[in-house]
């Protein structure tokens, strides 16, 4: 019996599964227009599991769009995250995001840069 308890007490934790997502952002203009090659910055916050994850788990990812402003994340755990998108052109973004489906799709617009201002 103590034997029967031990081996459940043991084998739970490892059936019990992060949640993942997987993660596709668009990254567009004001206008509607793909932003192609813009640098996408994705980082796990925290989330459902956040202790449960282990050095088997990426945290973060760092990749860039593609000609039609797509760039497809691996699957993340699922709870909050931070996408940061830097592109040439275009101000920089960067925002958090709840993650709680099996796939989401994360639509981003890029403003165009702002005027430099002087205090002199």
């Amino acid at each position: 019996m103590r034997r029967m308890i031990l081996w459940l007490a043991l084998a739970l934790p490892l059936l019990a599964e992060t949640p993942m997502t997987t993660l596709t952002i668009q990254v567009k203009n004001d206008s509607g227009k793909a932003v192609e090659d813009a640098s996408v910055v994705v980082r796990f916050v925290k989330g459902h599991s956040a202790l449960k994850l282990g050095k088997g788990i990426r945290r973060e990812w760092e990749l860039h769009t593609n000609q039609e402003g797509i760039a497809k994340i691996p699957p993340i755990p699922q709870g909050t995250i931070l996408i940061q998108v830097i592109a040439k052109n275009y101000q920089t973004f960067g925002d958090n995001f709840d993650v709680d489906e099996d796939q989401k799709t994360v639509e981003i617009k890029l403003k165009p840069p702002q005027a430099q201002y002087s205090a002199h």
